[in-house]
């Protein structure tokens, strides 16, 4: 079984990281790295079972999401290279928010199984790093 992992940390309250993270229909906080999302079927962006398909390419599904513990689970059922459905299974992705002293702790990470972990983990790593940058610029003042 493959992982990828990534993390940082945001001066920032966790309530206001989880108000931006939390709605799995809405990105709009990861401009240039997510310029698109369809949602797909009548689930809500809270709701279980909830999909979404991100520039046309990557289809996921909420599996769980927490409130009380900030974090969140979804499976990509479908996505280019790598993580295409005949090339990946059980992709699991994981979002968890941890209070610090100073912010919060943001950690995105996944497992699956696949026959080419590294190219899955070289291709999902960036992803990651990406939209956690993207985070920290979205929620910390100029």
């Amino acid at each position: 079984m493959g992982h990828c992992y990534q993390k940082i940390e945001i001066n920032c309250p966790i309530e206001q990281v989880w108000q931006t993270l939390s709605n799995f229909h809405d990105m709009s906080w990861a401009p240039g790295v997510v310029n698109d999302v369809t949602i797909v079927g009548d689930k809500g962006p809270f709701e279980r079972g909830s999909q979404r398909i991100l520039n046309n390419l990557f289809h996921e599904t909420l599996i769980v999401i927490n409130a009380k513990d900030y974090s969140f689970s979804y499976s990509i059922d479908d996505g280019p290279g790598p993580i295409a459905k005949n090339e990946v299974d059980n992709y699991v992705g994981v979002v968890k928010l941890t209070e610090l002293t100073a912010g919060t702790l943001v950690e995105w990470g996944s497992s699956f199984d696949s026959g080419n972990e590294s190219q899955v983990i070289d291709f999902c790593n960036p992803i990651y790093a990406a939209l956690l940058n993207a985070l920290k610029i979205h929620l910390t003042p100029a």
